[in-house]
């Protein structure tokens, strides 16, 4: 019996070398995946706000340059309507000294229309006229009848880049039509 005892002992200490063992692999296991998750990088995404970059290659304006820079502004706002205060015309259906003029220093497009006061039926559109161009006598696109009229020429000012309208000045003319 001492025999016997001795295989069950040999068995109970293989049975105990076998689950120390086992719980020694389970142990590194556990390790292992427990270090791969910990220290396991995720792409974070950091959130920031915009900031002023650096300075690179901009230069502080001179005194000069910001007075012309100034001015050009100021000359682009500005603008200068001429127009004879009076249009004479023969007849009705004959060239009159109608004298629009849109100044080079404007650098906008004009449209003029002129529409008479005393109805405002519109007797007159120029149609555009460039910076730098002039109408230096024009037909009446309606006939009026002999005598002196008050009209009102209307100046659109367009945007030459986008040919919207960017406003409008008036200026009262009289038409004068001889026979």
């Amino acid at each position: 019996m001492e025999k016997n005892d001795q295989v069950n002992e040999d068995k109970k200490k293989k049975k105990r070398l076998l689950l120390l063992l086992l719980l020694l692999v389970f142990a590194a296991v556990a390790g292992s995946l427990y270090y791969y998750y910990s220290t396991k990088t995720e792409p974070v995404q950091v959130v920031s706000g915009d900031y002023l970059p650096e300075t690179k290659g901009a230069k502080k304006m001179s005194d000069k340059e910001i007075k012309a820079t100034e001015q050009k502004a100021v000359d682009q706002s500005k603008f200068n309507m001429v127009i004879k205060s009076e249009a004479v015309f023969e007849t009705a259906d004959s060239e009159g000294s109608l004298y629009i003029q849109n100044p080079i220093e404007n650098g906008y497009p004009i449209n003029v229309v002129i529409r008479l006061d005393s109805n405002n039926e519109e007797v007159y559109s120029s149609g555009a006229i460039q910076p730098g161009y002039e109408i230096n006598g024009a037909m009446l696109e309606k006939k009026i009848a002999k005598g002196d009229h008050a009209a009102t020429a209307t100046f659109d000012i367009y945007d030459s880049k986008t040919n919207k309208k960017r406003g409008q000045v008036q200026a009262g003319i009289t038409i004068r039509i001889n026979n």
